[in-house]
């Protein structure tokens, strides 16, 4: 997705020059720079229904790439799953690949991720202060089973540690294979060499 076609074709045309202007901005800025203290990371989302390639290795081709062909410096990427769920579910539906790509994140599915996974340690809240395990049940409005605290204002009072977490198919995106979660992949993989 560091080329010119890849991104335009998932992102609209005049993305990837775009995204290559603003990054030049922030490097101008000390953003991206090692010496610098100043962070930019990157997100991947792979095209179409397929899990994200290693981590480790995209970061690499990444850094390469960009320093190389636009002398862009960045701090890390990460590398994200993309949920069936909104628009990239209907697009899956469309296609005929919802089913076939559910089937891939189940079959990739790694019980080792679940300690890792971001509803285990964050809490998404909305404009109006209502609580969600993460951002995906945001935007499937899937509130927090907990009745009693629903709300930003009852963390004041109530401590959330423990309680149930809402849980759908969608998940099987966060585990899934190296795992995926705000911070990109939960697991380095094992890279074997042939």
């Amino acid at each position: 997705c560091y080329s010119l076609e890849n991104v335009d074709k998932q992102r609209g045309k005049g993305a990837f020059d775009d995204s290559i202007l603003g990054l030049h901005k922030l490097n101008a800025l000390g953003y991206g720079r090692a010496d610098t203290g100043l962070t930019l990371n990157l997100v991947y989302n792979p095209q179409g229904a397929t899990l994200p390639p290693n981590q480790q290795m995209l970061e690499a081709d990444y850094k390469r790439e960009l320093k190389e062909h636009f002398n862009i410096e960045f701090n890390q990427l990460f590398a994200l799953t993309n949920m069936p769920i909104q628009r990239f579910g209907a697009v899956l539906l469309a296609k005929n690949e919802f089913h076939p790509y559910m089937d891939l994140l189940k079959d990739n599915y790694d019980a080792g991720n679940l300690k890792e996974v971001m509803c285990r340690s964050t809490i998404s809240v909305n404009w109006l202060g209502e609580l969600f395990d993460c951002d995906f049940n945001q935007q499937l409005e899937m509130p927090v089973p907990n009745k009693s605290r629903q709300h930003l204002r009852d963390l004041l009072t109530q401590n959330p540690t423990g309680d149930d977490i809402a849980i759908g198919d969608h998940c099987y995106g966060c585990t899934a294979g190296q795992g995926s979660s705000c911070g990109g992949a939960l697991e380095d993989e094992k890279v074997s060499v042939a």
